[in-house]
């Protein structure tokens, strides 16, 4: 084998023996691999690279080899060959509007070279890498890569440009790191057809245009990039290529669109981001500030998603959506708006969580035309008008969301607008939430504190919906409902109203259900003339604060509500009519009112002010003790269970216990220490809930509790979704269980989470609290898997000194679950031949028992298998005979 020749040095000076006088006599004398070392001085050629060779400077201080082209028409260097090499040198071009560098084919790699008077060009395949170099006073471009080949630019300045600095066009492959772009009249960076570039650690400052230009198919990953004092756009993505239906709905593709993490965009001239066509673009960790436009725009067809981002200072809104843009932001702050800080229309679709959007010159949020809108664990404020409004025919969805300092209402509805509203909060403001809109509205668990006029508002002729919802300390009236309005309005309350609780307008209509209104200046109820309207099961307590003159119900002239099962109490007068009024009073009455109109005897299960509401809307399912239960019968109920022998036993024990501490009582006796509060551990299926059931109804017949109804709950019923939710919501659960056993499934649930914007800890404290209030109103059982439970209770010291027994639940043998498929036959009147009994007992006998395994849920849901095999068997039989029904045999076994 042939080893290579090595490389020569050709040596380029305008004087001394063996050198060539010029740069273009070396190259016709150099190979492949050959090496050109040239003089410091000022060289007129027009070189041609059509060999892997490297130009250097032979020796003195950088750019001291000066090459200018010799032709006005042509380049001072072409490259035709793959591997040339120039470092060190200035080129300088003649046309500012023509190629200084142009390569046409192969590969150039400019090192620390300075090109002056046009632009560095490479297209068709070529391939091109500037490092260290300075490109300057071109026209059109600075570098223009319109190649299919890899593109490099490392720690390069492109400068004094008319036009844009650096292009990225063709199929170019790009990796950009410590670019440098100033005072270029064009773009900053163009990236267009179907380029992809990868830019890092890049400056652009002043372009008289857009910083970051994105057009087509082209994709672009910018990562800890600046773009500021830009005269257009910080960013701008143009894309054109239609998109399909399943492509609007999955999200961003990971090798498409825009990617801008930790990047800053700073001082733009319009728009900080704006994307249109079928762009797409993601921010990350990215910041935006002192636009003279928004903050980020999508339009058309396009989608953005931010991340983590902060939006400050905009002159115009800090996001805006048109069109059918798509545009979500998570975690991301939204400040210093002079307009809107969320501005929604068209066909948008805008999606907005766990974001800030406080100090705008406009409504901080704001929906119009057709956009549909989503809001979730929010927190917005601080803007003279609306916190969130929506118009036109949006539709806007609320879940988690607090609002507050707002100059006009926290949250406004109107036009033919539709809401969804859940766990919505608005502290301070003008009005708290104004529904006036001809649109679906639905109020669910807001809560509305200190407005300066009205709580909660229905426009004249409206409908909305308002469930479980609260007003406090509202400046004038705590709820008010327009003219000719028809709201449903259900289990909700109004307190320290300065006006009126409720307030009907003329011929207003409402649906009015468990609501209960306290503690109001003037009157709890106003009814407005030719008002009608129902009203059932309400409070009306503490009416006229303000002064005597003001009954609990003021029902005007011409009005006709109908008020069935109410409770008037606290206050001078319970019910004031005028001339012509026609109030329908049906089984109501009046307590402790000096000056009363209504009945005054007593009646049973009327609301109460403490707890009219405590079950409403609390996801928590309550299972009614039957009537006159006896303890035998209970304890006879309780051994009747398949199984559970062990349980039995510590319930009987515990039944004798409570049984002489309820005689200490009765003889006037002090009762000793104990907690009826129990641990409940075991798998699935093996009957918690049904002890549970059994031991509530067992403490009311022995005297210790009033009711016995058993109330069952999980983290979803207990823990809310924002700050504030959760000890409300666990109250309102606890006081359903008063009387009775409150039986958490699950309970180490309330611990496992470990998030920021978990409250599982907040519900474990109300209920230690409500536990120490009420000890001898309700009984708690806690129940879960036997390793989780004996981690929950020793999380916290104040549940390990209240469940100090725990009731061990063991799997069912295989004669036990036989027993309860035969049960479960009996009572559906079927029944199992003794050949039937042995292959289910060699079923549970096969049947693996881990973890998951159902136990008593197992055993009912095979013998429903059971009947559906015995069924489609029978339904084969040319006459079935009423045995033939009700036989269940082997082959009936899954």
């Amino acid at each position: 084998m042939t080893a290579s020749a090595p490389a020569t040095v050709h040596r380029v000076a305008s004087r001394g023996r063996g050198a060539h006088r010029s740069i273009t006599s070396a190259l016709r004398a150099a190979a492949d691999g050959d090496e050109i070392r040239i003089a410091p001085g000022d060289y007129v050629e027009v070189l041609v690279l059509d060999r892997a060779v490297s130009l250097l400077p032979d020796d003195g201080p950088d750019h001291a080899v000066r090459v200018l082209a010799a032709d006005p028409g042509r380049p001072v260097l072409e490259v035709t060959a793959p591997g040339v090499h120039v470092g060190g040198i200035a080129l300088t071009g003649q046309d500012p509007g023509l190629p200084a560098v142009l390569v046409t084919g192969g590969g150039l790699e400019l090192d620390g070279c300075e090109i002056l008077g046009g632009r560095v060009e490479a297209g068709s395949d070529a391939s091109l890498t500037l490092r260290g170099c300075r490109v300057s006073r071109a026209a059109l471009a600075g570098v223009h890569a319109n190649t299919t080949g890899p593109t490099e630019l490392v720690d390069t300045v492109v400068e004094d440009i008319d036009g844009t600095g650096v292009v990225l066009g063709s199929a170019a492959s790009a990796q950009v790191l410590g670019l440098t772009v100033g005072r270029v009249t064009g773009s900053g960076v163009r990236v267009r057809g179907r380029a992809r570039a990868v830019l890092r650690d890049c400056r652009i400052t002043s372009p008289g245009r857009s910083g970051l230009l994105v057009e087509d198919d082209a994709a672009v990953t910018a990562l800890d990039c600046r773009l500021a004092e830009t005269g257009a756009e910080g960013v701008r993505v143009l894309g054109s290529s239609p998109r399909s239906q399943e492509a609007r709905e999955r999200p961003q593709a990971a090798d498409g669109g825009v990617l801008l993490a930790d990047c800053q965009v700073l001082g733009t001239g319009s728009d900080g981001v704006a994307v249109s066509g079928t762009g797409d673009v993601l921010l990350l960790n990215c910041r935006l500030r002192d636009g003279a436009g928004p903050g980020v725009t999508a339009e058309d067809d396009s989608r953005a998603v931010l991340v983590d981002c902060q939006v400050d200072r905009p002159h115009g809104s800090c996001l805006v959506a048109r069109g059918a843009a798509r545009l979500s932001a998570e975690g991301t702050s939204m400040r210093g708006s002079r307009a809107n800080g969320l501005l929604a229309g068209d066909r948008s679709q805008v999606t907005l969580a766990s974001s800030d959007v406080r100090d705008c010159g406009f409504s901080a949020v704001h929906a119009c035309d057709d956009a549909r809108l989503t809001l979730t664990s929010c927190r917005i404020g601080a803007t003279p008008e609306h916190g969130v409004r929506a118009t036109d025919r949006a539709e806007l969805t609320v879940e988690g969301v607090r609002i507050s300092d707002c100059g006009l209402s926290g949250l406004q509805v109107d036009a033919a607008a539709g809401a969804r509203v859940r766990g919505l909060s608005v502290v301070r403001g003008r009005t708290g939430i104004s529904a006036e809109s001809t649109g679906t509205v639905v109020l669910e668990e807001c809560d509305v504190t200190e407005a300066e006029r009205a709580g909660i508002t229905c426009g004249t002729g409206t409908s909305a919906v308002l469930r479980d919802c609260r007003i406090s300390g509202t400046g004038t009236a705590g709820l008010v409902v327009g003219e000719r309005a028809t709201p449903s309005i259900e289990d909700c309350t109004v307190r320290d109203a300065t006006g009126s609780g409720l307030v009907l307008g003329p011929a207003a209509e409402p649906r009015v259900k468990s609501v209960t209104v306290t503690r109001t200046g003037k009157n709890s109820l106003f009814v407005g003339e030719k008002a009608r309207g129902t009203f059932e099961d309400c409070v009306f307590a503490g009416a006229g604060t303000e002064g005597p003159a003001f009954p609990a119900v003021h029902v005007s002239a011409g009005s006709a509500p109908v008020l069935r099962g109410c409770l008037v109490r606290d206050t001078e007068e319970d019910v004031a009519a005028e001339k012509g009024a026609r109030p329908v009073f049906d089984d109501c009455l009046s307590r402790n009112v000096t000056n009363p109109a209504l009945p005054t005897g007593p009646k049973e299960a009327l609301p109460s002010t403490a707890g009219g509401d405590a079950a409403a809307g609390t996801g928590a399912r309550e299972t009614e003790a039957p009537a006159e239960d006896t303890l035998e019968d209970l304890l006879a109920e309780l051994d009747g269970l398949a199984g559970l022998d062990r349980v039995k036993h510590d319930v009987s024990s515990l039944v004798k216990l409570m049984r002489t501490v309820r005689r200490r009582e009765e003889m006037g006796l002090a009762a000793p220490p104990l907690s009826r509060h129990l641990v409940f551990t075991g798998n699935p299926g093996t009957g918690k809930t049904t002890v549970a059931r059994l031991y509530g109804r067992i403490l009311a017949a022995v005297g210790l509790l009033d009711r016995g109804h058993l109330v069952e709950a999980d983290r979803s019923a207990l823990v809310g979704e924002y700050v504030g939710h959760t000890g409300p919501k666990t109250t309102r659960v606890f006081q359903q269980a008063k009387g009775g056993v409150l039986f958490i499934d699950e309970a180490y649930s309330l611990t496992q989470y470990a998030g920021t914007n978990d409250f599982g800890q907040e519900a474990i404290a109300t209920l230690l609290k409500l536990m120490e209030d009420h000890r001898d109103d309700v009984v708690v059982i806690v129940a879960g898997y036997p390793k989780e439970m004996e981690v929950f209770v020793r999380s916290n010291p104040g549940l390990a000194s209240r469940f100090t027994r725990t009731l061990l639940f063991e799997d069912y043998g295989s004669a036990e679950l036989v027993s309860i498929v035969e049960h479960q036959a009996s009572q559906h009147q079927y029944a199992l031949t003794p050949a039937a009994r042995e292959a289910l007992t060699a079923h549970f006998d096969a049947a693996p028992r881990g973890r998951g395994f159902g136990n008593g849920r197992a055993a009912r849901q095979l013998f429903q298998s059971m009947t559906e095999r015995q069924a489609y068997r029978v339904a084969e039989l040319p006459e079935a005979s009423e045995s033939d029904l009700m036989t269940l045999m082997p082959q009936d076994v899954p």
